[in-house]
């Protein structure tokens, strides 16, 4: 049995991806900084008969959180293969008026928190001498420009480079690290807004924004063997919006 670390998973993308993993019959050790999410997730997986996962609520940017995570993965079953660096923060805000708060705040969960996830997962596999693959999650931002999203673009695009830098420090353990982009996809908050399907189905090419079950599959490839001579690049699953850059209205 293989063992997974996906962070921020107690819905959308992230939880999609750890039941994904849970259906291949690997544990998980997954986190949400949200307890009462983290319950009704637990509670939906139970209803699928999957028990095979450990969950923290914590900040994934924490060190609280990594002190927890590391003492997780030496006690759990199963052999540690990967980990997706899935949580992160979505601020929207003008340059003109963006404040210190909300960059400092921006920073330390999208790149202090996956830096350190990254940094402390790669120790546990080169240790082991097993690779593995770690998967962080950017964002069509992170390649194109959109309104209001200065920082956050900055951040998601920061990570994309840094798989591409860390390919020199991970190789000779053969760890692999990639990047997913995901564009437009429907989960529990973009379908919160009533016109998000209609809005981005009229600027996707594809005409229709990505599901969970869309992101969910490229991360199962970049985590398995299908990848294995895949390293440092990103993929960009927008339904061709980057080739277009038609920002919403």
């Amino acid at each position: 049995m293989l063992k997974y670390i996906v962070t921020g998973a107690a819905q959308g993308i992230g939880f999609e991806i750890v039941k994904s993993i849970l259906l291949q019959g690997n544990y998980v050790i997954w986190n949400d900084i949200n307890q009462e999410q983290i319950d009704k997730a637990q509670a939906q997986l139970h209803h699928l008969g999957l028990y095979q996962f450990s969950s923290i609520c914590a900040d994934a940017s924490s060190d609280e959180f990594l002190d927890s995570l590391s003492i997780l993965m030496d006690e759990t079953p199963g052999t540690l293969a990967g980990c997706v660096c899935n949580a992160g923060i979505t601020t929207f805000g003008d340059f003109w008026s963006y404040t210190k708060e909300s960059l400092d705040q921006i920073l330390k969960i999208n790149i202090k928190g996956t830096f350190f996830l990254a940094q402390l997962v790669a120790k546990k596999l080169r240790d082991a001498g097993n690779g593995g693959s770690i998967l962080l999650m950017s964002s069509v931002t992170g390649h194109q420009a959109h309104p209001d999203l200065a920082a956050y673009g900055m951040t998601k695009a920061a990570l994309n480079q840094l798989a591409k830098n860390l390919v020199i420090d991970l190789s000779p353990f053969q760890i692999r690290i990639n990047t997913i982009s995901p564009g437009a996809t429907l989960t529990e908050r973009t379908l919160s807004d009533q016109d998000y399907i209609k809005e981005w189905s009229a600027i996707t090419p594809l005409g229709y924004p990505a599901t969970v079950e869309d992101i969910a599959n490229a991360a199962l490839f970049f985590l398995s063997p299908l990848s294995k001579h895949i390293t440092g690049q990103y993929l960009v699953i927008d339904g061709g919006w980057t080739s277009v850059g038609i920002p919403p209205k």
